[in-house]
């Protein structure tokens, strides 16, 4: 049906371009008992199933891939949602940052697995409530077993689990998928196989470790076993990653407020927006869009962007802590709080996702 048509039954279509998408406007459609003021994590299962880690209420929130809710289910579980990771299996993994955990459960939210030991955090020298310079990870005095303050988890294409271990840890972790630790790599600093805040990662078809090297400004590759292949550094503040079946990486970057450092750029002397970047196999970027400085709040641009997935159509779903890092220090109004999940629909694809009935 075309927009016209749908017009005249009565249905709002928010659509807007962005590179070669449409961003989709309202699309979750939240049931009224349910509520959150940040997404930190997205992911899709093998039936496009779209599953949301959410803050305030913490908790799994599960739809159809037209934003139909589904079920719900982990509310008061978890301290600090950070990242959420859909298996081949249907497995969910939801890392907790402030429980120093990964814990994997059924698609219903059923316990299967616990990798780190609830509320203790591994001994890395690390002291929070310092002045610091740049971020809070330069308390991170040495690196650690799991887990200080955990980030993110991929599963790689033989089943083996990789985990980011970044707010009090500086290091990346690979499990059996059993849970059974075979090996750890990364230290605190700057050069590479040297971490500053590892916020999430991916692993391409072939085994490649793609780590988000947030606070670092870059992307590192690895090998499975952590051995250093390159650094991609066109890149600003990366919060997660997702790699298409082709190569291509889609990456979502954090604003980087006027006067705030970078560790390898230093202060920042103008606005750095946040924005989301495709980049081809060898990481020259393709397109990029949604780094707006006068109209962060609109559809298709970015404020806090933290997660994102791609569907088996080719579409993204981009999740956003709005709340927790830009309305709560003041650097945006608190009507920017809708502003915490976005889909991009392929240009040319159905458009069955962005459609809201009159009510």
């Amino acid at each position: 049906m075309g927009l016209a048509a749908r017009a005249a039954i009565g249905v709002v279509v928010t659509r807007v371009r962005r590179g070669g998408f449409e961003a989709v406007g309202d699309w979750e459609r939240l049931p009224g008992d349910l509520r959150h003021d940040d997404v930190t994590a997205v992911d899709v299962d093998a039936d496009d199933r779209v599953y949301l880690f959410t803050r305030f209420d913490g908790q799994v929130i599960v739809y159809e891939r037209d934003g139909t809710f589904v079920r719900s289910w982990g509310k008061g579980l978890f301290t600090t949602p950070h990242g959420l990771t859909v298996g081949p299996d249907g497995a969910v993994y939801c890392v907790d940052a402030g429980d120093h955990t990964v814990r994997k459960f059924t698609p219903e939210g059923e316990l299967l697995m616990t990798l780190g030991t609830p509320g203790v955090p591994s001994d890395t020298g690390f002291v929070s409530g310092r002045p610091v310079r740049v971020h809070s990870v330069e308390g991170v005095g040495y690196a650690g077993p799991p887990f200080n303050r955990c980030t993110n988890l991929a599963v790689a294409p033989d089943g083996d689990l990789y985990v980011t271990d970044g707010y009090g840890n500086c290091r990346v972790h690979r499990f059996s998928a059993a849970g059974d630790l075979i090996g750890s790599w990364g230290e605190p600093g700057t050069g590479p196989g040297q971490f500053h805040l590892p916020h999430s990662l991916d692993i391409a078809a072939d085994g490649r470790v793609f780590v988000a090297d947030r606070e670092n400004d870059r992307i590192q590759i690895f090998t499975p076993d952590g051995r250093f292949i390159e650094e991609w550094t066109d890149i600003r503040r990366p919060c997660d990653l997702t790699i298409a079946p082709d190569g291509t990486v889609y990456v979502v970057e954090l604003w980087r407020p006027r006067g705030k450092r970078s560790f390898v750029h230093g202060e920042a002397l103008a606005d750095q927006p946040a924005r989301l970047s495709v980049l081809d196999p060898h990481g020259a970027v393709i397109e990029r869009w949604g780094d707006s400085t006068t109209d962060r709040e609109a559809v298709g641009n970015f404020i806090a962007p933290h997660g994102i997935a791609l569907d088996s159509h080719g579409d993204l779903y981009v999740a956003e802590v709005t709340y927790s890092f830009a309305i709560r220090p003041g650097w945006v109004a608190p009507s920017c709080g809708g502003h915490q999940l976005q889909k991009f629909l392929r240009a040319g694809a159905g458009d069955e996702t962005s459609t809201r009935r009159r009510v």
